[in-house]
């Protein structure tokens, strides 16, 4: 038996080589980010609609300490950074994974240079981080609206009841 490492590993990208990869992928070159700590049907649903907007996506995930940093529970992350890598990159419509230990992923957008950045519903397009900038090399901004209903945050919270035999 082979202990090769499955093909989404190859997917995989340190920061450090992220422009050099990224420039070998089709355009437009659609980019997302967020924590992906708990993948759900209204993720890999999202990730399916911004993928459709270019000809690949990258996905830039927050590294541990920044996921901490936006204040949803001093638990959170749940999964740590390499497991999340891994379940994006095993998607499909996901054509390289990154991560970013700041508070924002600009320094992933700058890298990039995305012709297309993608965030969810939830998100106004002037909110965007490195909205202006994409714009700003001829770029488009989205704001894709959600069509499933679901988030970690209230996953987490019925599981937790549910353990607790209050739900």
């Amino acid at each position: 038996m082979s202990c090769k490492p499955p093909p989404f590993t190859a997917k995989f990208c340190p920061p450090q080589a992220l422009a050099a990869r990224a420039a070998r992928l089709p355009r437009p070159l659609a980019l997302t980010n967020g924590c992906f700590d708990i993948l759900h049907r209204g993720h890999v649903t999202y990730l399916a609609r911004a993928r459709a907007l270019g000809a690949a996506l990258v996905v830039a995930i927050n590294a541990d300490e920044s996921v901490r940093r936006l204040g949803k529970g001093a638990d959170r992350p749940l999964n740590p950074l390499e497991d999340r890598l891994a379940v994006v990159a095993a998607l499909e419509s996901v054509d390289l994974v990154t991560w970013f230990e700041e508070d924002t992923p600009l320094a992933r957008i700058l890298d990039v240079r995305p012709d297309v950045l993608v965030k969810g519903g939830d998100w106004p397009v002037e909110a965007i981080v490195g909205a202006a900038e994409v714009r700003g090399w001829g770029g488009s901004v989205h704001s894709v609206p959600f069509e499933v209903a679901r988030s970690t945050s209230t996953l987490i919270e019925r599981i937790r009841k549910a353990g607790t035999g209050r739900e």
